[in-house]
């Protein structure tokens, strides 16, 4: 039987009129599991993860997979098992990554609010490090450690000023971003941070945002992280890690991002270069490990003509995937088993939810009927972690998919389940 892949998503593929996730028909997971549904690749997200670790064969280096893009319980336990550490943006996220089995020792805590109980909680179970993203973080982190008797490893997130050419909403590196340090400051906060009995300066972050699909802004804001541990070492403060932080970019619409051995070949050339080769490096991806592992199935419900625009109503919407709706972003829809039968018409694919801003792709050339299944493509990012309860609608389910096998990861979430915790006066 042919088979056919579809860019961006190697591990997803038709064979004959059906698409495969690996070796399991999706159309199959729908009909057992009802839709909307996730599903996802544990060999994708694996293959994503070896373009890494292939990238820092020989040197001390560990990838930290940011949960906050798929926090899934049986999306941490694959990264947990094949030795990823984790970066996290609240005590929410720690308490999974131990339900998931990973080592609190190896978890980093990034995120510009972290409260006192969250920083409690933290130190307590004996996390890696804190990555500091404002002066006055620093003197709470500061109390609460001496609270406990403790001293709290930190590395502050610099803000190098770069500009990662990516949505506005993503973008977190330049001066009018809320994340980190200023360039500028951050000699001064690390010489005010090594001055605190309960503080200890373990290494220095950056992360400038989110879908980067170019080096250059790698390599500026490389360059100018290293300027500033040049500085503060010469100060006498010495720095145990550097940390890239993430924000490798997937392929959403023949979008051409670098792999990520390709782009860390260029990084360490670079750090080479300069002296640090040797140091001890982190990051944090979080997208580019998952983002194309994911796809959304949903159900067409209407088709409805119109003068304008023809409209695909799908039972998938902007609760389950956010996405289009905050950022316009490209999702490719694809059917689940091609339907020769079906006129090719131009839709707006659109979901129930009570608002025009409900939409999931615009002006999709497809060949569907009433009843039909599509696939909503790179959805492992984003999508489910983002999801909400809104118009009273429950979450979907998710599966994953390892080989032949399928497993139920999370049940699909009932009417009940929304009101357990109401109660009426």
């Amino acid at each position: 039987m042919n088979t056919h892949p579809l860019p961006g998503a190697p591990h997803l593929a038709y064979q004959g009129p059906d698409l495969m996730l690996e070796g399991v028909r999706l159309s199959d997971l729908a009909a057992t599991h009802g839709t909307p549904l996730f599903v996802y690749s544990k060999a994708a997200m694996l293959s994503a993860l070896a373009a890494y670790q292939r990238g820092f064969a020989g040197r001390k280096a560990r990838v930290h997979y940011a949960m906050k893009a798929n926090s899934s319980l049986a999306v941490l336990q694959v990264f947990a098992q094949a030795g990823c550490g984790f970066d996290i943006v609240s005590a929410g996220e720690l308490d999974r990554v131990i339900a998931a089995g990973g080592n609190p020792a190896w978890v980093i805590f990034s995120g510009v609010g972290k409260t006192r109980a969250e920083m409690r909680r933290a130190l307590e179970v004996g996390i890696l490090c804190f990555n500091v993203e404002s002066e006055a973080e620093l003197e709470v982190l500061n109390e609460v450690a001496q609270s406990l008797g403790r001293r709290a490893p930190i590395s502050i997130r610099v803000n190098p000023n770069v500009d990662a050419k990516t949505h506005p909403y993503i973008s977190t590196g330049l001066k009018g971003n809320k994340f980190g340090v200023a360039h500028e400051r951050a000699l001064s906060v690390y010489q005010r941070a090594a001055s605190l009995p309960g503080l200890e300066v373990v290494g220095i972050d950056c992360h400038i945002g989110s879908q980067i699909t170019t080096t250059s802004p790698y390599l500026d804001a490389m360059d100018r992280v290293l300027d500033l541990v040049q500085a503060i070492e010469a100060a006498g403060i010495p720095l145990r890690h550097i940390d890239f932080g993430g924000g490798l970019g997937i392929d959403y619409n023949g979008d051409t991002p670098p792999a990520a051995d390709a782009l860390w070949a260029q990084l360490l050339a670079k750090l080479d270069a300069r002296g640090y080769g040797q140091r001890e490096l982190m990051i944090e991806p979080g997208r580019s490990l998952v983002g194309n592992a994911g796809v959304c199935l949903s159900e067409v419900q209407y088709l409805k003509p119109g003068e304008q625009k023809n409209f695909c109503i799908i039972d998938a919407a902007m609760n389950d995937l956010p996405r289009p709706a905050m950022y316009e972003a490209f999702h490719q829809i694809v059917p689940l088993r091609l339907n020769s039968a079906a006129a090719e018409t131009v839709y707006d694919v659109v979901g129930p939810v009570c608002e025009s801003g409900d939409w999931l792709g615009r002006d999709r050339a497809l060949q569907v009927q009433s009843g039909d299944l599509l696939a909503v493509l790179s959805a492992g990012a984003y999508c489910m972690s983002m999801s909400s309860n809104y118009n009273t609608r429950g979450r979907a389910a998710e599966v994953l998919v390892d080989g032949t096998q399928s497993h139920l990861i999370r049940r699909r979430e009932s009417h009940a389940d929304q009101m357990q915790f109401e109660q009426l006066v």
